[in-house]
């Protein structure tokens, strides 16, 4: 395999996590008594330009299919940081009910929205059926395809040219990155803005994070490498901002290299240091990550284990694409994390891929009244603590795996 921006061949190995099912891939009941599809999780380091890039074995189509089932709205941390969003952007650069907003990947809406209450002309694109249906019921209007340099051209052709583009956590979800990155910027009007929001390498490396590793992510990607992929097709990054979604993200602004308005600011120069400081240019920078996952998930399996041995029970919150990584890689089971509680009503009733633990609604956890919560999506976990507070009434702990294994 080459990579997917410089084209060198790819010969070093970030991590292996084993196979695994795509981590959206929720199960129905009828589906119990079938296969399922397990794909390679390995993934490569490029010595030339330090892409981090899964293998290439699952197409996006058959990862983001029509029984996708993330919604963004579900989570009220999420909705927030979507409200402050709209909020800035809209007084940073100066849009109102003349100005066009687009967003790639736009969900269910919960983002987007927000622009057209406030009056904009707002068009999203979103591949998925399930999600695209969900934002039209807010009367949205959605063009139901991936982005790609030639859906691009004709988006601008038929009209379409955003003041301000959006695609917030999607740049690492595409396997041809140099074809997306050129895509938005074709969208954008000569003084717009786009804006990438991603899981930042650094952090995840610093801290553990490889729960944050799935098919579904085809990159893992720094400052450095954004500024070289945007170089290459003819835009520039013109600001950076480091934002606590998802673990420790990045807010990254482009515009176009010939045409953009804003001058740059010096919070690019600043993390490009930061980034060379902590190596990110090197080999040593990626070695022993491989050593931090093992320890994590063998500390996790430790833990239920010893929870069953002394016949105490543990659930999981959070049916999240990270926490089917973790559990799979760690070869978890309904033996020892009994069920899964999800407010997502579209995956209540389901099953997590893999491990095949069911997917209940909160009244199952009361009824249950387990003895140890395992927040899964632990980037959340303030969040979750705050709306499970009444276990502590009958004695139950909060566990979470990431960065190290935390009983509480």
């Amino acid at each position: 395999m080459r990579c997917r921006h410089c084209r060198d061949p790819l010969v070093s190995t970030f991590v292996d996590l084993g196979s695994s099912p795509p981590s959206n891939a929720y199960l129905t009941a009828d589906r119990l008594a079938g296969p399922e599809t397990w794909y390679p999780l390995r993934v490569m380091v490029c010595d030339n330009c330090r892409l981090v890039q899964t293998e290439d074995f699952a197409a996006a189509e058959e990862l983001f299919d029509a029984e996708y089932a993330y919604f963004s709205g579900f989570s009220r941390s999420w909705v927030a940081h979507c409200e402050r969003y709209a909020s800035d952007m809209t007084d940073r650069f100066g849009l109102d009910t003349g100005s066009q907003v687009v967003e790639v990947a736009s969900n269910d809406g919960t983002l987007l929205r927000l622009f057209h209450k406030r009056g904009m002309r707002c068009t999203g694109i979103e591949p998925t059926a399930s999600t695209a249906s969900a934002a039209r019921g807010l009367g949205l209007h959605v063009l139901q395809e991936f982005l790609t340099r030639t859906s691009a051209d004709r988006m601008v052709s038929e009209g379409l040219v955003a003041d301000l583009l959006v695609a917030n956590n999607v740049v690492a979800h595409v396997p041809d990155i140099d074809d997306f990155v050129d895509a938005c910027g074709r969208l954008l009007a000569p003084g717009g803005v786009a804006t990438l929001e991603f899981p930042h390498l650094m952090r995840l490396v610093a801290e553990g994070q490889f729960d944050t590793i799935y098919h579904e992510h085809f990159s893992y990607l720094s400052l450095t490498v954004i500024c070289r992929i945007a170089e290459s097709v003819g835009l520039a990054v013109l600001d950076v901002e480091e934002i606590p979604t998802h673990g420790g993200s990045l807010r990254v602004f482009l515009q176009r290299a010939e045409t953009g308005v804003h001058p740059p600011c010096m919070a690019v120069s600043m993390l490009l240091s930061t980034e060379a400081e902590a190596g990110m240019d090197g080999p040593d920078f990626y070695a022993g990550f491989q050593e931090r996952a093992d320890r994590i998930k063998d500390d996790l399996l430790r833990f239920l284990l010893d929870a069953r041995r002394d016949g105490r029970t543990v659930v999981g919150y959070g049916a999240a694409a990270k926490g089917n990584t973790l559990l799979n890689y760690a070869g978890v089971r309904p033996d020892l994390l009994r069920f899964v509680v999800d407010q997502n009503p579209a995956k209540q009733g389901r099953y997590l891929p893999g491990s095949r633990i069911p997917i209940v609604p909160e009244d199952s956890l009361i009824a249950a009244r387990p003895d140890h919560i395992l927040i899964l999506p632990w980037n959340l976990r303030e969040e979750v603590e705050e709306r499970l507070a009444y276990v502590r009434d009958w004695g139950a702990t909060f566990a979470t795996a990431i960065p190290e294994l935390q009983v509480w």
